[in-house]
C-alpha cells in the first residue's frame, strides 16, 4: 500500500509546476511545524526532533531557492522571514518552548495564504491558450 502512495507522491511532485511545488513546500512546513509543536507539548522529544528537522530543512530549501537579483526587496524580506523562522525554531528546540514555533506557524500561514492568492491572480491574468 505504501509503495503506491509513494509512487503517487513522487509523480505528483515530478509533474507539478513551480508554483505548485512552492505551495507543497509551504504545506509540508506548516504540517511539520504543527507536529513539532504537538510533540513538544507532549514531551515526545524524538518525534519533536524529527518534525523540527523536517521543518527546518524545508525553510532552508525555501531560503536557498530565493534569487535576490530577480526578486529584489521581496526576496530580501522573505530571506529575513526565513532567517527569523530558523532562529525561532532553534530557540524553541533549545528551550523546549513551543511558543516560538507558534509564531513561525503564524508567519507560514500568512505566507502560504499570500502565495496562494498571488498564484490565483497570475493564473487569472494569463491569456487563455487556444
Amino acid at each position: 500500500m505504501t509503495y503506491g502512495f509513494n509512487a503517487y507522491k513522487k509523480t505528483s511532485v515530478n509533474t507539478a509546476s513551480k508554483e505548485q511545488i512552492l505551495l507543497m513546500l509551504y504545506q509540508a512546513a506548516i504540517k511539520n511545524c504543527k507536529k513539532a509543536i504537538e510533540y513538544m507539548e507532549q514531551k515526545n522529544l524524538p518525534k519533536k526532533g524529527e518534525h523540527l528537522a523536517k521543518f527546518q530543512d524545508i525553510i532552508i530549501e525555501l531560503n536557498n531557492s530565493l534569487n535576490i537579483e530577480v526578486g529584489g526587496n521581496v526576496a530580501k524580506e522573505l530571506a529575513s522571514l526565513y532567517d527569523y523562522m530558523l532562529h525561532a525554531s532553534t530557540q524553541a528546540n533549545i528551550k523546549l518552548d513551543p511558543e516560538p514555533l507558534k509564531s513561525c506557524l503564524g508567519v507560514l500561514n500568512t505566507l502560504y495564504d499570500g502565495w496562494t492568492q498571488a498564484i490565483k491572480s497570475l493564473k487569472q491574468e494569463e491569456p487563455t491558450k487556444e
